[in-house]
């Protein structure tokens, strides 16, 4: 690169806490200072009194008085006449040549990690930064992903240049002064340990540490936390795992001597941007265990034995095979010198330079390695429809881009399956009727260790991508516990979509993006579940009709325990709608009253939610009495509407009495007029 007074960087990060996002920044200018020309020259741009780093081609240069969020704001833009780098999350709201590194998307997807100040400065810097930077960068594609689900960015637009592990070769064991003591006592006492970084961040999930300790203490095996403080974990924890030591922080130096000496590094965090420690870890020779969600399986490659960031079992019988095998951890060290190569902050700088000259082009991305696939079961439920589900779960199974690992049918009657009863990809059972009660039969039949399960309609009609989308997103965000599609055309508002014409509405319409809205409660014709954030928990029987509440009411459930619930443009499908197979009028009307109050004593819907439900339902119903839509039964409706209110008044709240009000229509069946 020639001289030049075009490009600038922003230096704040000088006067920071060297955390993970500021060793990025330093090592990525410290890379590009050793590529630019003898005559090159970049300004680092900084606040008054920061100390100079020293780099040969990029002079400091000193403004303003005073720092912090505000020099940023308000003295950098003045000085930044060209483009400006910005490596550390935030830059110069009125500044729009720049580019901007944004590392994860953490202040969205584990809010609960950071001050509600800083919450509130980042939630709103950040989305206006993705809108008016010439562009965004961040460290992996995971990250990438995440960001492009909660920010104003396309996921083709950021440009993905991962931090190095160069610097990590720099430290001398030699000069540590704290870990020698601590391994000296831990091998007098014939033990191993296992070392671990500590931090306040409740996404750092260190707690799970704690809950594996007796596990190993069995073992001999300590846990070493080098970083934070006894903070970090829950009062009183500490005393009863007298096997967990901390360091507090330490130095460069003191990390390599117990990288070096470590059984293994262990990571559980629920999400990471990148995951900078894992490949200090692999610089060293240390073996890893790494949690299996985010960045992680990225980082990792097959250089690390993954776990489930909430199964301490897991963690404990990696740790014992390691503790047992001297090969394996032999082979995890060659495998982690050979992944460390993919990760230079030399490749990652020129990735920058390049984007200075022209912020519009994509650098040279290193190959993604395809993170390892969840477990998925597809769960259908189906009553007296044999035609609609078989064609819907052929096609299912000839389209998706990822397979299931079971796809199960749930029937009253093997004849509810059709032609699926003969197809050996397909797992039909048979129980008592109801939606509720045949998904919860098939939740009872899920094979073990399934990580995923997907709920569809028998009419629903998935594109091709809606399992992989799925499946991606819940390996993305460990927090994420219900999952719904976008419907790109719903027949229950109509007279209904033929299977065919569902075909065609799937091939015309235009990409969803990547874009998240949360929360969001399920939409039960494509939903999906975190097997694991389920638990015991099932979909309530007595609430024998109106699916859409059935699906509401089982997520409220398990939204109490915590976790996200979404929607995603990455999934879509058409919900064709079907009228055969469904409840008389008087049996949904009925549902329309009595299933929200139920709810509303349950705690799974607020008055709120009650109020509108209930008012939209009734004026539909009483609106088109006297003009009925030829495909609804709004007369029922209005009678069991009136049962219900009936009911209510008496103090009868039994959503089940709806099942014996009369017998099934010419509209009758399963699942019950699903209204939105």
């Amino acid at each position: 690169m020639s001289p030049t007074t075009e490009f600038a960087i922003n230096g704040r990060f000088l006067t920071q806490n060297a955390t993970g996002v500021q060793r990025y920044a330093f090592n990525v200018v410290k890379a590009l200072d050793r590529t630019l020309g003898e005559d090159a020259r970049i300004p680092i741009l900084a606040p008054p009194g920061c100390p100079d780093p020293g780099f040969d081609h990029i002079p400091l240069v000193r403004s303003g008085l005073f720092g912090g969020h505000a020099w940023e704001q308000l003295v950098l833009p003045g000085q930044s006449q060209g483009t400006l780098l910005n490596l550390c999350n935030t830059a110069p709201a009125l500044k729009t040549d720049q580019i901007v590194c944004i590392h994860d998307a953490n202040i969205f997807s584990a809010p609960e990690s950071y001050s509600r100040s800083f919450r509130a400065v980042y939630s709103h810097l950040q989305p206006l930064l993705a809108r008016r930077s010439s562009r965004i960068a961040t460290v992996s594609h995971a990250s990438a992903r995440q960001l492009a689900r909660h920010l104003p960015v396309r996921l083709e637009e950021i440009a993905v240049l991962p931090n190095g592990h160069e610097h990590a070769l720099e430290w001398d064991p030699a000069m540590a002064q704290i870990a020698p003591p601590v391994v000296n006592d831990v091998r007098s006492r014939n033990r191993q340990f296992v070392l671990a970084l500590g931090s306040r961040a409740q996404h750092k999930n260190l707690g799970l540490l704690i809950k594996a300790a007796g596990a190993l203490d069995e073992r001999q095996i300590d846990i070493v936390v080098a970083g934070g403080d006894a903070g970090i974990f829950s009062p009183g924890l500490l005393e009863q795992r007298p096997n967990v030591r901390l360091l507090g922080r330490v130095s460069d130096d003191d990390l390599a001597y117990l990288l070096q000496n470590a059984l293994c590094l262990v990571f559980p965090s629920l999400t990471e941007g990148f995951g900078l420690p894992i490949v200090e870890a692999m610089a060293w020779g240390c073996p890893v265990i790494s949690s299996h969600c985010a960045s992680m399986p990225e980082v990792c490659g097959d250089a690390a034995l993954l776990a489930s960031p909430f199964e301490p079992t897991e963690w404990v019988n990696h740790v014992r095979t390691l503790q047992d095998s001297r090969s394996l951890a032999g082979e995890l060290r060659d495998r982690g010198f050979e992944q460390v190569r993919n990760f230079s902050w030399s490749k990652s700088a020129a990735g920058y330079l390049e984007l200075l000259d022209r912020p519009a082009a994509q650098p040279v991305a290193r190959k993604q390695a395809a993170p390892a696939a969840l477990r998925t079961a597809v769960v259908i439920a189906t009553r007296g429809r044999p035609g609609v589900v078989t064609a819907t779960v052929r096609h299912l199974l000839a389209t998706q881009t990822v397979d299931p690992e079971a796809l199960i049918v749930s029937c009253v009657e093997i004849s509810d399956a059709g032609e699926l009863a003969d197809d050996p990809r397909v797992t039909v059972i048979t129980g008592q009727p109801g939606l509720a009660a045949q998904r919860n039969k098939a939740l009872a039949n899920l094979p073990a260790g399934t990580d995923l399960v997907v709920f569809f309609d028998d009419d629903f009609v998935a594109d091709e991508n809606w399992l992989s989308a799925a499946a991606m997103a819940f390996r993305d965000e460990a927090r994420l516990v219900g999952f719904t599609g976008r419907v790109i055309a719903d027949g229950i508002k109509g007279p209904g979509i033929t299977f065919e014409d569902a075909l065609r509405l799937l091939d015309a319409a235009a990409a969803g993006g990547s874009r998240w809205h949360d929360p969001y409660s399920p939409y039960g014709c494509n939903m999906a579940f975190r097997v694991s954030a389920i638990g015991e928990a099932r979909f309530d029987e007595r609430l024998v009709l109106y699916g859409w509440l059935e699906d509401r009411d089982f997520a409220a459930s398990l939204a109490k325990r915590g976790g996200r619930f979404v929607k995603s443009d990455e999934a879509s499908g058409v919900h064709m709608g079907v009228k055969s197979g469904r409840v008389s009028g008087e049996r949904l009307g009925y549902s329309q009253i009595v299933n929200p109050l139920y709810m509303l004593r349950k705690g799974t819907m607020t008055l709120r939610q009650v109020a509108d439900q209930v008012f939209r339902n009734m004026v539909s119903n009483f609106g088109r009495l006297l003009w009925p839509e030829p495909f609804i039964d709004r007369r029922g409706r209005v009678k069991g509407n009136l049962i219900g209110i009936a009911d209510v008044l008496r103090g009868r709240l039994e959503p089940e009495r709806a099942a014996s009000l009369s017998i099934i229509s010419k509209l009758g069946g399963l699942a019950g007029g699903k209204t939105k």
